[in-house]
């Protein structure tokens, strides 16, 4: 390589919090529409690129191992509802999927399917993302929500990346679309009872969805209504019809809060009723069923609870289930003879299924050590199967029905691995790390069988950590390739997650983040001292919040990591959440805390922020991709902070990569997705002697 990496201006800007005068000389790539920005953006690019030239050659094979493996012409499994077999099809050379139904045929119970992923007799395609994104560089589907009589489907498109997307309406008897069209909407739809009333979001100039309108099919949408507005910025607001089509749910949330109002959806020009008032600290969501709803909450249940209360005069909470310490109820399915609880117990996903007749409740079984499991599409209510996903690090994602009578399991579809994949060459394994206090944080491993643990291997270290979103164990066909290659691929079940319970989340976040990086960096210890690896060959990776983990991390145990994968990463959150005009940042604070306001909060960020901490020492090689129109991560925080690693640490090699025209989640299409994930592999092979 013979050119020398950018260097980006240094330009002071001073900001002042509580006494302390902080200068931040990369403040200016903030500007997205500054042509110096765009300049910079554009040069780390071709550094880059020059930068991984030579590894051309790999990233082509890593690709053409990814498509060789999978079955890019295929079906999903059907799922019915009403009088139709709603799937998804793919077709080898398109991007994007088709959403298609076919109608139920007389007598017909099971899932139809045609084995080599061909349309089915009698197909109907509802949308085709191929064509919707024709001409465009980057597409993704929003809303997909077909009306109760299955007449009006309302479908919402984002052809930019920052998630603010343009929704219509399809009249799916004639094929037309209407002249119904709102722009800026954000996730979720609900219909009402017959179809003629579409409840949609909208957000305010900080990304919030804080409003739910009413839109009467076929009229001028300047005559929309406001249903429901949240003027409190700390809460996201939702909208969803219930399983059994009976009410339209807008659920209002905060981080530790929420509140939950119904209109009858045979009544939606009804005003929303509140289920009950929300209390500071407490969460609950609810399920319809019958003459009552379904409570799912934490009001003095840490890992929550389930009881019910009066669909006609909804108040007293009825206990259900009562709470029980270390088990977390996480979501409630109620269908009309029965219902499902997902849960975790032991680091481990799980579901439970309770008849409504009284007879006895039971766990759904499975015979791996580690493995994910949860509800799949469900939304059919007078049923007793029950759809369910499952897969582990060695079993790929699984589609089951599961006979909620008997309990008996049927294998719909395992998602075909091509190439003659061998489960029995891998193993998984399930190890603990001790924490600097004492805490047992769990490990999930995948490697070919019979791995030396001589410390001779090379390993990926995967982290997340935040908002109690859980890294369960899952099958990928894009890490075949490392682990054949030699490479041990492991996950860190760190505090901030969900893996272990509510409090593991709540030993995480706010004023205990730190355990968060402390509980990564004991976990790579631990597989350097249990021969697992040796920290030259030992790279980390995390996305988003988990890429603020990985700048902590590389600020905190640098020696430890040869290498760090950052994507999309929240490496400045000080900066930005002290910022409320930025999108997300108000809601943000009951998972960080209020910097803005609290002296201590500011502190504690300011001595963990990756942007903050950077210093003249050796750093792992750093491998930052973002995205420009990202609007959850915005591209200036990994922009900035390897401008100032640059500046501060010379000797670093790191690496810039910005997607000029995607969003948070990278490329939309499944081919560049696949080109991004091999660009990420082949640095890391690199990195670790495998690239041959």
């Amino acid at each position: 390589m013979t050119s020398q990496p950018p260097i980006a201006k240094r330009v002071p800007s001073e900001r002042v919090h509580h006494g302390d005068t902080v200068i931040d000389e990369y403040a200016w790539l903030q500007n997205k529409d500054d042509p110096e920005t765009i300049a910079y953006l554009q040069a780390e690019n071709a550094y880059t690129e020059e930068a991984t030239a030579h590894l051309g050659a790999l990233r082509d094979a890593l690709f053409n191992e990814i498509k060789s493996r999978t079955k890019e012409t295929d079906l999903s499994v059907p799922t019915r509802k009403g009088g139709f077999w709603y799937y998804t099809r793919t077709v080898e050379g398109k991007q994007y999927g088709i959403q298609c139904r076919r109608a139920v045929a007389i007598g017909e119970t099971d899932p139809p399917s045609t084995g080599d992923g061909s349309p089915l007799p009698g197909e109907e395609v509802l949308l085709d993302g191929n064509e919707l994104a024709a001409g465009r560089n980057f597409f993704a589907l929003g809303t997909f929500d077909v009306s109760p009589d299955g007449r009006w489907l309302a479908y919402s498109c984002d052809f930019d990346g920052d998630e603010r997307f343009t929704l219509r309406i399809k009249d799916l008897l004639s094929g037309d679309v209407l002249d119904d069209e709102i722009p800026n909407t954000f996730y979720g739809s609900a219909w009402s009872g017959d179809g003629s009333v579409l409840f949609y979001l909208t957000v305010d100039e900080a990304w919030r969805p804080n409003r739910v309108w009413r839109h009467v099919r076929g009229t001028p949408t300047a005559e929309d209504e406001i249903v429901y507005e949240e003027p409190d910025e700390r809460f996201w607001v939702g909208v969803d019809l219930t399983r059994s089509e009976k009410f339209i749910v807008i659920d209002v949330h905060s981080k530790v809060t929420s509140e939950v109002h119904v209109i009858p959806a045979d009544l939606p020009t009804s005003p929303p009723r509140v289920i009950t008032p929300r209390r500071q600290g407490v969460e609950y969501s609810i399920e319809h069923h019958g003459h009552r709803f379904l409570i799912l909450h934490n009001d003095g249940a840490e890992d929550f609870a389930l009881a019910y209360t009066s669909v006609d005069t909804p108040g007293t909470w009825t206990p259900l289930i009562e709470h029980e310490p270390g088990t977390r109820l996480l979501e409630v399915d109620a269908f009309a003879r029965h219902m499902v609880i997902s849960l975790r117990s032991g680091g481990l996903t799980g579901l439970r299924v309770m008849p409504f007749d009284g007879g006895p409740s039971y766990d759904i079984e499975f015979p791996e050590p580690i493995f994910a499991v949860g509800p799949d599409a469900n939304p059919e209510y007078d049923t007793s199967t029950f759809r369910l996903h499952y897969g582990s690090l060695v079993t790929p994602d699984s589609i089951y029905d599961c006979d909620l009578d008997t309990g008996a399991l049927m294998l719909r579809k395992q998602k075909p691995v091509l190439g003659g994949y061998d489960p029995s060459r891998y193993e998984q394994h399930r190890e603990w790390a001790i924490a600097e206090d004492g805490t047992r944080v769990p490990i999930s491993i995948v490697c070919l069988r019979d791995t030396p643990r001589d410390g001779s291997t090379p390993l990926l270290l995967y982290g997340y950590g935040s908002y109690e979103h859980s890294m369960d164990p899952w099958f990928s066909i894009p890490r075949l390739s490392l682990v054949d290659r030699g490479v041990v691929f492991a996950v860190a079940h760190i505090r901030g997650g969900g893996e272990m319970g509510r409090r593991w989340y709540d030993n995480g976040k706010m004023l205990a983040k730190k355990n968060t990086f402390t509980d990564f960096i004991a976990c790579a210890e631990h597989l350097v001292k249990s021969g697992w690896t040796a920290s030259d060959r030992l790279v980390a990776r995390g996305g988003s919040a988990g890429g603020l983990l990985m700048g902590a991390v590389a600020n905190l145990a640098p020696e430890t990591f040869a290498g760090i994968v950052a994507q999309v990463p929240f490496v400045d959150p000080l900066n930005s959440i002290l910022d409320p005009s930025l999108p997300l940042t108000v809601t943000e604070w009951e998972e960080w805390g209020n910097p803005l306001d609290d002296p201590d909060v500011y502190g504690y960020m300011k001595s963990y922020s990756p942007y903050e901490n950077v210093a003249d020492r050796r750093y792992p090689a750093i491998l930052a991709i973002t995205s420009l129109n990202d609007t959850r991560v915005l591209y200036h925080e990994p922009a900035k902070w390897v401008a100032h690693l640059r500046a501060t640490a010379p000797g670093a090699k790191v690496l810039l990569k910005t997607e000029m025209g995607a969003g948070h989640g990278g490329p939309s299409g499944r081919y560049d997705a696949w080109k991004e994930e091999a660009f990420v592999n082949a640095w890391v092979l690199d990195l670790v002697g495998r690239a041959s």
